[in-house]
């Protein structure tokens, strides 16, 4: 399994695992069983229950091929919306514990899950065969899709201990001081304490200013600095994500 450097927009690498080829293919495999399985439930529904099939009588070919395409588009843009919603992740990918990220450091967009989608005609050709080509020869595993939108597909299942996680023990008792870090995901998070454990080793005040401003920027938050540190800030930061998000049960 190789490895891919994420910068972080603060130049800062972070190493993750990609996926392999394996482990994307049947995540593939997965989301298809899904997508096979709505669309003879909603045929059935259709044919079956309400007994509808009545209302393509006397309908052309492309008529027919319109009706079977609206009953089943959920299916055409299950990627790209589960991907948004999900951060990153489908059904397939979530069980096989990968995710789509940006190798920049900053969260997918729904504009890059397009961009992979849109591609993915181009990979699926051949009984995708381009597509497997591309993560084979490409050195982060990426299809044509990944490389298009500067997105690779990393692995979730890194043996590393808590301190290189998003993970951080907190008392039972312990109360949250801003609720807004629901609006960080996992892959901020991610970000955010990494950069900051390297910079505490180091003494980088710098980074960790630049860290601590962006954090406000993002949560639109205006802070006392005589009441607390921007450690002290960041420090919360990271327990009261771990509260809110359940993170360290």
């Amino acid at each position: 399994m190789s490895q891919i450097a994420i910068n972080t927009s603060q130049n800062v690498n972070i190493n993750f695992n990609t996926a392999s080829v394996g482990e994307r293919m049947l995540a593939f495999i997965i989301d298809l069983l899904i997508r096979v399985a709505y669309v003879l439930m909603v045929l059935y529904v259709f044919f079956n229950i309400l007994d509808l099939g009545y209302l393509m009588n006397g309908l052309d070919t492309w008529s027919v091929m319109a009706v079977y395409i609206i009953l089943t588009f959920p299916t055409y843009i299950y990627p790209v919306v589960l991907e948004s919603l999900m951060e990153g992740q489908t059904p397939g990918k979530r069980l096989m514990k990968i995710r789509v990220v940006k190798i920049d450091g900053y969260q997918a967009s729904f504009g890059d899950y397009m961009i992979r989608w849109v591609f993915r005609l181009v990979d699926v050709s051949f009984a995708g065969v381009v597509g497997l080509i591309s993560m084979i020869v490409s050195k982060n595993n990426q299809r044509l899709g990944d490389i298009a939108s500067g997105t690779a597909v990393i692995s979730l299942k890194n043996n590393i201990n808590i301190s290189h996680t998003i993970l951080e023990n907190i008392n039972e008792d312990y109360i949250p001081s801003f609720p807004q870090v629901i609006a960080l995901s996992d892959n901020d998070m991610r970000i955010i304490k990494d950069n900051y454990t390297k910079a505490v080793k180091v003494d980088d005040r710098q980074i960790i200013s630049k860290l601590s401003d962006k954090i406000k920027s993002i949560l639109k938050l205006d802070i006392d600095p005589t009441k607390m540190t921007e450690r002290q800030f960041i420090n919360v930061i990271i327990k009261d994500y771990n509260y809110y998000t359940g993170k360290d049960n």
